[in-house]
C-alpha cells in the first residue's frame, strides 16, 4: 500500500515553516519592517518604502557616506485587540549603498503609504559614453 498523505501535507509543512520564520521572536521583532524595494539604474537608486498609516512627520531619513537610514514609528490606536497583525512601534532600517550618491539631489516623496526616496549617483560613478576617434 502506498501512503500519499505525505504528499498532501507538503504544502502545509512549507506554510508552517514560513509562519515560524515570521512569528514574533523572543527579542520582540517580527519580520523586517518597513518593507522596501530598491531599484538601481544608471542614474541612481530608487527606494520605495512601504509605510501605510505612518505620517511623514513620524519618519526620519538620514544619509551617511554609505547608508540610508530609515527611522520611524507606527502608532497603534488605543483599545483591546482581538487580533493585531500590523506591527506597531518604532522601526529602523539601514540600507547600504554600493556607490556614492549626489547628496544635494536626493529627494523624498510620500504618496498612498509609499515613501519614495530618489538617490542620484554621484557624477564620478555614472556610466559615461566614450567617443572613438577614427585614426588617420
Amino acid at each position: 500500500m502506498i501512503d500519499f498523505s505525505s504528499i498532501y501535507e507538503g504544502p502545509n509543512d512549507i506554510e508552517r515553516i514560513f509562519e515560524d520564520m515570521f512569528r514574533k521572536s523572543p527579542l520582540g521583532s517580527r519580520r523586517l519592517f518597513p518593507q522596501v524595494n530598491i531599484v538601481e539604474n544608471d542614474e541612481g537608486y530608487i527606494v520605495d518604502v512601504c509605510v501605510p498609516g505612518v505620517p511623514s512627520d513620524d519618519i526620519e531619513l538620514v544619509l551617511t557616506a554609505r547608508n540610508l537610514i530609515i527611522k520611524g514609528e507606527r502608532k497603534s490606536p488605543e483599545g483591546r485587540y482581538f487580533r493585531q497583525e500590523r506591527m506597531a512601534g518604532s522601526f529602523q532600517r539601514v540600507l547600504t549603498l554600493n556607490v556614492p550618491v549626489d547628496r544635494d539631489k536626493v529627494t523624498a516623496k510620500s504618496e498612498n503609504g509609499i515613501l519614495r526616496v530618489t538617490l542620484p549617483k554621484a557624477e564620478s560613478v555614472k556610466p559615461r559614453k566614450i567617443c572613438i576617434n577614427a585614426g588617420s
